[in-house]
């Protein structure tokens, strides 16, 4: 079976060696390039056809989506894998339309990230839980609601900011420390635009995001 073949094309260094190394460990990959910008990736797209393209979104010159497009267009066997910091539904929305295929966060686990590429190769989407909010979003034409902008783990926050535990116990159930959870907790009420834990308690519970005891 032939390896998936890979192109990175993030404008960090240390994020597409770390990519690299991470792909190299894993069988059945082939990391076949390395670009920090646009017209690069595109000019190593054309010579080796990848099967699969890690793209960030924020790179000098042409931005990701941008070459996300020119990607495809040089290589429509391609498959383009965002893989950004940015989970706001302009950056996913313009992501789909430009033809990715996949979009994930810089924090995924390196299982989601391997199936992820599989999938892919594959020609399945593979979307990040933000990403596939957006995506029910748009077909539903809902709009968004605030707590639609919270990432998984601030989610699980407010969960238990709904259930009384105190920043503390908090820390001790997610295995984060004190300072990181407050910092989390700062975010979620800016996010809900609430002041306090019992504000963003009485909005989790209205909106149905926890259940009532």
């Amino acid at each position: 079976m032939n390896p998936i073949r890979v192109l990175i094309v993030d404008d960090h260094v240390i994020v597409r060696e770390g990519l690299h190394i991470l792909l190299s460990e894993e069988p059945g990959f082939e990391v076949v390039g390395m670009a920090g910008e646009s017209e690069t990736a595109v000019s190593l797209v054309k010579k080796h056809k990848p099967d699969v393209v890690l793209m960030d979104l924020v790179m000098p010159g042409l931005d990701g989506i941008e070459t996300t497009r020119r990607v495809i267009a040089a290589s429509p066997s391609s498959r383009v894998l965002v893989l950004t910091t940015f989970a706001e539904d302009q950056h996913v929305r313009d992501a789909i339309q430009a033809g990715a295929i996949g979009y994930l966060l810089k924090d995924v686990l390196k299982p989601e990230l391997v199936n992820a590429i599989r999938s892919a190769a594959e020609g399945r989407p593979a979307l990040h839980p933000e990403a596939q909010q957006y995506l029910m979003r748009h077909v539903s034409g809902r709009e968004a609601a605030p707590h639609d902008s919270l990432t998984p783990r601030e989610f699980n926050i407010l969960k238990l900011i709904a259930e009384g535990r105190s920043n503390k116990e908090i820390a001790l159930a997610l295995h984060l420390t004190e300072g990181t959870v407050k910092g989390y907790v700062s975010t979620i009420f800016d996010k809900l635009g609430v002041d306090d834990r019992t504000q963003a308690a009485l909005y989790a519970v209205k909106h149905g995001l926890v259940k009532q005891k």
